[in-house]
């Protein structure tokens, strides 16, 4: 397959809401620029994007995927994303490899949560876009309402160059708006109202070129010429966003589409040079987007597919590689030999020998690299910055459902976390619980379910349980008195402690406070052995027992039969009775939690906060979104993603992170003792059946 010169590339990345039809857009494109027969749909399970067993059955899109067209001589890669909030990883991973957006807005919803959060991913990267309006042929839909929303939420740069020609059923085709031969040919009010867009465009287009600005005012008529190239300028500067319409299913203003991305939008060697730094002198790097530099490349996804095995992507910044040669990888400081370069098309690889500036290209089976490393020449590093990957908002224990299922399952999970940063594993030290962690339901449904089809790993899904801890409230002192006489040589062991109540996060101390040898020295570390080992299992509900300081100030021996055994036993018992009249109380783990929600929904998530025992620790709005910061019980924070998302019509997010221990409510330690109580019982009555 032959190479473009970087000038004759465009990388765009399609974003919306879900349901605003990029993936059948893209088949669109696809199918205009003949590189594919037939326009596949999502209804048949036949599109090129969504080729995953989970996302033909779902009829949604899950993964980022790679494609491309050829247009006018240039290659466009087609980055397509899912739309939905839990896969926002898709969204964010592609990102780093596009120098251009188009996002695609519902012509009977117009914009929604998701059309928002796409929007400021894009700000945040400072990506020039355009807009398509889809789906203008479908019942209820409406170009004006959907036009005025956008220049109403996103700017008056949101200038429309096309119209749409019919409404709904009757929508036929588009009119170019700079064309005054095509705007000749509408029928009022038709005709009107894109005179008045032709104004509104005219108008954004001169006020970003001075030279343009006097000519206009002279009341001199612009060429077409002059406008397009004021635009292609406005573009790549993010000064306009041009908003196009059509019909993705019906094929409508597709081809148009194809013109606005190669003619409007920058190419690889329109935009910045890519910044990082040196790998060990932490000095500022620089690489501009030629193939004369040296080599850098960042590596935006990792693929393990049932169709392509495993696949590396990476978009390169600068200079070249080669197929069957080799690079440096900066981030993890090691080199790495690769095979064949491939260009993909959905699940089709198509081989390449070269890869230069601007190319997005995949290559198989890297043992060490890795989603957001930096790979380059190695006489001349750079290291780029990693993306920033939100944290996982929900949580379920696994697990596995036979013997076989425990030998697969790491093997199967580590390859979902590879391909997905925002999918997390950990095990609970306290509950030995294996727990996976996602964005939100659906996520964690998609990788349990991906897990059974593509690694035969079965799992039984629960809540995870709350890690917690008990502690004391008051200083006792006790004494614990080991002693067994059976015949020949006896056990004895006799120690008194204190028992006192350490700040929270302090965990344990020991203190020695034996004097006149009451203990020998050696037997000292057998009393702390014996206390540590009875902490692991708190009087209350067998929860392991922190902030606490035991000191030993007393006690007695034998000089036959002590020994370190029997001084265990002995901390262990003197512990175990001093924590029951200590005032034993039970801890539970306190989360930090950031809120995101639009304004309207304050009182709404404040009364919420309350309501799972929250403190709100602050509240900053932020345009018109408020940031809310509160400290909420983990136990109250299990369902808390949907929930979230049905107050706020999925408008609302949040992260959290563990913060400190804090006390439990008298009322609901009755609750959580009574519950373990029973549990602890039910496991003996099992293990009683069992052996019987």
């Amino acid at each position: 397959m032959e190479r473009y010169p970087t000038q004759n590339i465009r990388n765009i990345i399609f974003v919306s809401h879900s349901g605003a039809g990029k993936t059948s857009l893209i088949e669109a494109l696809l199918f205009n620029a003949k590189m594919t027969t037939r326009l596949g749909k999502i209804a048949e399970g036949n599109t090129h994007s969504d080729y995953n067993s989970d996302e033909i059955d779902r009829k949604i899109s899950i993964s980022s995927k790679l494609l491309h067209a050829v247009w006018k001589n240039t290659r466009i890669h087609l980055l397509d994303t899912p739309g939905y909030a839990d896969f926002v990883g898709e969204v964010i991973a592609p990102l780093r490899a596009a120098d251009a957006a188009v996002l695609i807005i519902e012509a009977v919803h117009g914009i929604e949560v998701g059309t928002e959060r796409v929007w400021e991913f894009l700000e945040a990267r400072g990506l020039p876009r355009l807009i398509f309006i889809n789906k203008l042929d479908k019942e209820n839909s409406s170009f004006e309402n959907t036009l005025n929303s956008v220049r109403e939420r996103f700017g008056r740069q949101c200038v429309a160059l096309e119209y749409p020609l019919g409404e709904q059923a009757s929508f036929k085709s588009v009119a170019n708006i700079l064309s005054r031969d095509e705007l000749a040919k509408l029928a009022e009010p038709d005709k009107s109202k894109a005179e008045k867009l032709r104004e509104e465009l005219l108008d954004a287009v001169v006020e970003t070129d001075d030279a343009l600005t006097e000519k206009y005012l002279e009341g001199k008529e612009l060429t077409a010429d002059e406008i397009t190239k004021a635009l292609k300028s406005a573009c790549v500067n993010g000064k306009i966003i041009p908003v196009f319409c059509g019909s993705a299913l019906q094929n409508i203003s597709i081809a148009q589409l194809l013109d606005a991305i190669v003619d409007l939008l920058p190419s690889p060697a329109e935009r910045p040079a890519a910044e990082g730094i040196h790998p060990k002198t932490k000095e500022p790097q620089k690489r501009n987007p030629v193939d004369t530099e040296p080599f850098s490349a960042f590596i935006y996804k990792d693929l393990f597919d049932p169709y392509v095995g495993h696949l590396t992507l990476f978009r390169v910044f600068s200079g070249t590689i080669d197929s069957n040669t080799g690079f440096n990888n900066s981030t993890r400081d090691l080199k790495e030999r690769i095979g064949q370069l491939y260009v993909l098309q959905g699940k089709e690889q198509i081989p390449v020998q070269k890869a230069g500036a601007g190319d997005i290209v995949a290559v198989a089976k890297l043992k060490d690299s890795h989603t957001n490393d930096t790979i380059c020449d190695e006489k001349q590093p750079i290291l780029f910055e990693p993306n920033a990957f939100p944290e996982p908002a929900i949580s379920s224990s696994v697990k596995p459902k036979t013997r076989q299922d425990e030998e697969k399952i790491m093997a199967a999970l580590h390859r979902l976390t590879a391909e997905d940063p925002t999918f997390k594993i950990s095990r609970d030290e306290q509950t030995h619980e294996l727990v996976v962690s996602g964005m939100g339901d659906l996520h964690l449904d998609v990788m349990i379910d991906r897990m059974r089809k593509r690694f035969g790993v079965d799992v039984e899904v629960g809540t995870p349980k709350v890690p917690y801890k008990e502690t004391i409230k008051k200083m006792v002192k006790v004494q614990g008195k080991f002693k067994r006489q059976s015949g020949g040589r006896g056990q004895y062991g006799d120690c008194w402690l204190e028992l006192e109540p350490l700040p929270h996060g302090k965990q344990f101390e020991f203190v020695d406070k034996v004097v006149g040898g009451a203990i020998p020295r050696q037997y000292i570390p057998s009393v702390e052995k014996g206390v540590k080992e009875a902490m692991n299992k708190g009087f209350l509900a067998g929860y392991p027992v922190v902030d606490i300081r035991v000191t030993l100030y007393d006690g007695s021996f034998h000089e036959v039969d002590s020994s370190d055994m029997a001084f265990q036993i002995a901390g262990s018992m003197a512990f175990k009775s001093g924590q029951e009249q200590a005032s034993p109380v039970l801890l539970e783990p306190i989360m930090s939690v950031e809120i995101i929600v639009p304004n309207e929904y304050l009182g709404q998530i404040t009364g919420d906060i309350n309501s799972r025992r929250g403190r709100i620790m602050g509240i900053e709005g932020r345009g018109k979104q408020e940031y809310v910061k509160a400290t909420i019980p983990l136990s109250e924070m299990f369902k808390y993603a949907t929930e979230l998302r049905s107050m706020t019509g999925g408008r609302g997010s949040y992260s959290m992170k563990f913060d400190h221990y804090d006390e439990v409510p008298a009322k609901i330690t009755q609750i959580i003792v009574s519950q373990t109580k029973k549990a602890t019982e039910e496991v003996h009555a099992h293990n009683h059946e069992h052996h019987k």
